[in-house]
């Protein structure tokens, strides 16, 4: 039974080779050189947010940190972590490591016994497991075992791939911080913690907590594949989970929910693509064409790079009829080119909603759901609600995966560059339209009832 408590977790990051394994230094150094030739060959654009001399830095480095004859999968994803996220490309990652975190896991290991918000420069209790009553929700977190926030963060930063310090701090709440601070630091007994509460310093001792039965038993992801429909007095609404898995469910799941939202045709749809990991545009252009008035696209442009890697990728696990993938397989290794997708047509006018439509997003709206939120923007299909996203609408992403030919590591790495609808290419998130600021990880829906709120009050 305890296996169904990790499985929602462990089905995001796919597990790697065997976590009991420990491999020579030579082997280790093969694959390290092997994983900066490939992202310099296969990468869209490896240089975009670095410079090559800086990557390569920390490249020698890392590098240059390896003295051991021989290194476990923990040490070894860390290293290759730190060596990938320099690029500060979200959609270039290694993934944390599953199989080494189950085994941990399944052998009694414990954690840090409190989950973290991010919030306005803070960290914040949004969960407290641990067997102290006196750590408030909402309080901030100075320091663990005599570090600043800043750096134990500052350890955990190169185990995650972001474009930036906002996006960063997402995909720490999203992984969770008690996980990545148990790669970060290891296994830790007792914490000496400092918290800041009505404007004084206390600092308290807790000791760590089960990590099967008082953590992953207890909490619930932040994302959500749950698919919802349901109606608010006036206002429909619509979560319609990622956009990938079975696209027919998906679609039947969105042809029921408009039947009933155009028989009962409320004057108010909310569409929430919050905590949302995203997925493929045939799932999301689907979706938007019950809003749409008009034949749309989820980009202005699209580029991808081509490679060796990628053509092996290709051949292995899609179908190289499709126009798409022989793209790839027909230019050169190396090129980049333009690849057009024809537009969307929206359903017909019985069928699809004409009301006010609102869009709710926050920092945990990635890839395609943040992409799809700006086309819903750009073609003003609908009001966006919330907060900004961490990933950008135009972004390096495509996200396809190889791996490492010694330690059987998985690399995940960027083959396009997407532009949204809007052509901007600044380096931003959905900028909503109606700002509301999400306490994520507390037990209000701070987004949603704001928006009911404010709907209300307009009407």
């Amino acid at each position: 039974m305890r296996i169904i408590y990790l499985l929602t977790f462990l089905y995001l990051i796919s597990f790697t080779a065997s976590s009991q394994h420990a491999f020579k230094k030579e082997e280790v150094l093969e694959d390290l050189h092997y994983l900066r030739k490939s992202l310099r060959d296969a990468h869209y654009n490896l240089y975009t947010y670095i410079t090559e001399k800086a990557f390569n830095r920390n490249f020698e480095e890392i590098k240059s940190s390896i003295s051991k004859d021989s290194l476990s999968m923990l040490e070894i994803t860390s290293l290759f972590q730190a060596v990938i996220s320099e690029a500060n490309n979200g959609h270039s990652e290694i993934p944390f490591p599953s199989a080494v975190y189950a085994d941990y896991a399944y052998s009694g290991g414990t954690l840090f016994p409190l989950e973290i918000a991010f919030e306005d420069g803070k960290a914040l209790i949004r969960k407290n497991w641990s067997n102290n009553d006196s750590l408030e929700i909402g309080s901030e977190i100075i320091s663990i075992n005599k570090l600043t926030i800043n750096e134990v963060l500052q350890k955990i930063y190169p185990l995650v791939s972001a474009e930036r310090r906002y996006f960063k701090l997402a995909k720490i709440e999203l992984f969770s911080f008690p996980r990545l601070y148990w790669q970060a630091f290891g296994e830790q007994e007792n914490f000496e913690i400092e918290i800041k509460k009505d404007n004084k310093n206390q600092k308290f001792q807790i000791k760590s907590i089960p990590l099967i039965e008082d953590f992953e038993m207890k909490r619930n992801e932040i994302f959500s594949e749950k698919r919802e429909f349901r109606f608010f007095n006036q206002s429909a609404y619509i979560r319609p989970g990622n956009f990938s898995g079975d696209e027919q469910k998906f679609r039947s799941f969105i042809d029921s929910s408009f039947v009933e939202i155009i028989r009962r045709n409320p004057p108010n749809l909310i569409i929430d693509l919050r905590n949302n990991l995203g997925g493929d545009d045939s799932f999301s252009d689907y979706l938007v064409s019950y809003i749409a008035d008009q034949p749309f696209k989820w980009n202005s442009e699209f580029t991808l790079r081509t490679s060796s890697i990628l053509k092996a990728h290709v051949r292995e696990n899609y179908d190289i009829t499709n126009p798409f993938w022989q793209s790839v397989l027909m230019h050169e290794n190396g090129s980049i080119y333009a690849f057009e997708f024809d537009k969307y047509n929206p359903q017909p006018i019985d069928k699809r909603y004409s009301g006010k439509v609102y869009v709710l997003v926050n920092r945990q709206s990635h890839s395609q759901s943040a992409v799809t939120a700006a086309q819903i923007q750009d073609y003003k299909f609908a009001t966006i609600v919330g907060e900004e996203t961490g990933d950008f609408p135009s972004l390096y992403a495509s996200q396809y995966n190889f791996k490492l030919p010694q330690t059987g590591i998985e690399v995940k790495i960027a083959k396009g560059y997407i532009v949204r609808v809007n052509g901007s290419k600044k380096a931003e998130g959905v900028i909503p339209d109606i700002y509301i600021k999400d306490h994520l990880l507390d037990e209000e829906d701070e987004i949603l009832d704001g928006l009911l709120k404010h709907i209300n009050i307009k009407d």
